[in-house]
Protein backbone atom coordinates (compact mmCIF):
# COMPACT_ATOMS: atom_id res chain seq x y z
CA UNK A 1 0.00 0.00 0.00
CA UNK A 2 1.42 3.19 -1.41
CA UNK A 3 1.05 6.42 1.36
CA UNK A 4 -1.32 8.88 0.32
CA UNK A 5 -0.49 11.74 -1.97
CA UNK A 6 -3.25 13.66 -0.89
CA UNK A 7 -2.62 13.75 3.07
CA UNK A 8 -0.32 12.99 5.55
CA UNK A 9 -1.89 12.31 9.09
CA UNK A 10 -4.29 9.95 9.75
CA UNK A 11 -7.40 12.20 9.88
CA UNK A 12 -10.85 12.79 7.98
CA UNK A 13 -9.74 14.87 4.78
CA UNK A 14 -12.90 16.53 4.99
CA UNK A 15 -13.34 17.27 8.65
CA UNK A 16 -9.84 17.16 10.32
CA UNK A 17 -12.08 14.30 12.23
CA UNK A 18 -9.13 11.38 13.40
CA UNK A 19 -12.86 8.96 14.74
CA UNK A 20 -14.78 6.52 12.46
CA UNK A 21 -12.64 6.62 9.05
CA UNK A 22 -12.76 4.51 6.37
CA UNK A 23 -10.33 5.23 3.41
CA UNK A 24 -11.71 6.08 0.56
CA UNK A 25 -10.15 5.37 -2.99
CA UNK A 26 -10.43 8.37 -5.57
CA UNK A 27 -10.30 6.41 -8.43
CA UNK A 28 -13.05 3.48 -8.28
CA UNK A 29 -13.87 0.64 -10.53
CA UNK A 30 -12.36 -2.67 -10.03
CA UNK A 31 -9.09 -1.59 -11.75
CA UNK A 32 -8.66 1.89 -10.86
CA UNK A 33 -9.59 0.99 -7.64
CA UNK A 34 -5.80 -1.48 -7.45
CA UNK A 35 -4.80 1.66 -9.25
CA UNK A 36 -5.50 4.45 -7.00
CA UNK A 37 -3.95 1.80 -4.15
CA UNK A 38 -0.75 1.53 -5.90
CA UNK A 39 -0.14 5.17 -6.94
CA UNK A 40 -1.71 6.77 -3.15
CA UNK A 41 -4.64 8.04 -4.75
CA UNK A 42 -6.96 7.43 -1.68
CA UNK A 43 -7.93 9.68 1.67
CA UNK A 44 -9.55 9.34 4.79
CA UNK A 45 -12.84 9.85 5.63
CA UNK A 46 -15.30 10.24 8.41
CA UNK A 47 -18.06 8.16 7.46
CA UNK A 48 -20.79 9.79 6.67
CA UNK A 49 -18.43 11.74 4.51
CA UNK A 50 -17.51 8.35 2.54
CA UNK A 51 -20.70 5.84 2.30
CA UNK A 52 -23.04 6.34 5.20
CA UNK A 53 -24.85 9.31 4.01
CA UNK A 54 -26.44 11.20 1.50
CA UNK A 55 -23.53 13.46 2.07
CA UNK A 56 -21.07 10.94 1.18
CA UNK A 57 -18.89 11.08 -1.65
CA UNK A 58 -20.80 8.05 -3.28
CA UNK A 59 -23.84 9.54 -3.21
CA UNK A 60 -22.47 13.17 -3.69
CA UNK A 61 -21.43 13.52 -7.14
CA UNK A 62 -19.85 17.05 -6.73
CA UNK A 63 -17.59 16.22 -3.91
CA UNK A 64 -16.92 12.91 -5.91
CA UNK A 65 -15.08 15.34 -8.65
CA UNK A 66 -14.18 17.69 -6.46
CA UNK A 67 -11.89 14.80 -5.15
CA UNK A 68 -11.03 13.50 -8.19
CA UNK A 69 -9.94 17.01 -9.54
CA UNK A 70 -7.57 17.37 -6.42
CA UNK A 71 -5.82 14.27 -6.72
CA UNK A 72 -5.31 14.45 -10.69
CA UNK A 73 -3.80 17.99 -9.66
CA UNK A 74 -1.70 16.33 -7.00
CA UNK A 75 -0.81 13.27 -9.21
CA UNK A 76 0.16 15.37 -12.03
CA UNK A 77 2.19 17.98 -10.07
CA UNK A 78 4.69 14.43 -8.86
CA UNK A 79 4.38 12.44 -11.95
CA UNK A 80 2.77 14.27 -15.21
CA UNK A 81 -0.18 14.48 -17.06
CA UNK A 82 0.72 11.78 -19.63
CA UNK A 83 1.57 9.62 -17.12
CA UNK A 84 -2.35 10.14 -15.36
CA UNK A 85 -3.67 9.87 -18.43
CA UNK A 86 -1.48 6.80 -18.95
CA UNK A 87 -2.59 4.77 -15.70
CA UNK A 88 -6.20 6.32 -15.53
CA UNK A 89 -7.34 7.28 -18.77
CA UNK A 90 -9.54 9.95 -18.32
CA UNK A 91 -9.00 13.48 -17.42
CA UNK A 92 -10.95 14.98 -14.52
CA UNK A 93 -9.47 18.52 -14.57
Amino acid sequence: MAKSIMQTERECYITHSTSNLHKHHIFGGNANRKKSEQWGCWVYLRADYHNASNQGVHFDKSLDLALKQECQAKFEQLYGHNTFMMVFGRNYL
